[in-house]
């Protein structure tokens, strides 16, 4: 069971993974918005303490954080690689991830939005932009020279994952990627792919009708 909220980048990740590998799972909405936060109810605290999504369930079992729940399907479903064998090359893809897992997305996560909004009357629109311009200059700039189709060369990895739903959130937050090219013909490449159109918020069960 995968608790994902339609728009949540973290989910996102993770919903790629699980259509990539053909691993049938149970979508279970959490609704980060209506009446306060359906994250903030005692029911899912008790699954995870820190209020967030994504939350995998697996045979009684739970994980939470998007970066392990992946590891976690990688070791799941090894056949359908999102990881090289290659020691460097796997940790060089990993941290590409964490640029965008550490550096971009926790910066216009929606509870550090609505705080930057309500205790600070800061414009948080300008502020997301900023960061994600900051932080796609920087990935722009590490794969101009590595990337192919993909990333990394012509096979898709878990830095395909962390790329496709940050520019979504780009083009959300209004910022031109069109700024980074290299990112802009991957993320052409990847949506052509059935497991990230499937994975697409668009497409999630609990996605508002107006959006469909």
């Amino acid at each position: 069971m995968l608790y994902s909220y339609y728009r949540s980048s973290s989910a996102y990740r993770v919903r790629i993974a699980l259509y990539f590998k053909k691993i049938e799972f149970h979508y279970q909405a959490v609704h980060l918005l209506k009446e306060g936060g359906e994250q903030f109810q005692d029911s899912f605290k008790k699954i995870n303490p820190l209020s967030q999504v994504p939350c995998l369930k697996h045979k009684d079992k739970v994980l939470t954080q998007s970066l392990p729940i992946l590891l976690y399907l990688e070791e799941l479903q090894p056949e359908l690689a999102l990881l090289p064998k290659n020691p460097f090359q796997k940790a060089e893809i990993l941290s590409f991830c964490e640029m965008i897992n550490s550096g971009i997305q926790p910066l216009q996560n929606l509870s550090v939005l609505k705080y930057i909004e309500s205790k600070i009357q800061s414009d948080k629109l300008k502020w997301s932009q900023y960061w994600i311009e900051k932080g796609l200059t920087a990935c722009e700039a590490f794969l101009k020279n590595k990337s192919g189709a993909f990333c990394f060369s012509n096979q898709v990895t878990l830095a395909d994952l962390f790329l496709i739903p940050q520019l979504y959130n780009a083009n959300r937050f209004q910022v031109n990627i069109r700024q980074f090219p290299t990112l802009e013909q991957i993320n052409k490449n990847c949506l052509l792919e059935e497991y990230f159109q499937k994975a697409l918020p668009e497409n999630q069960p609990d996605v508002p009708p107006p959006l469909k």
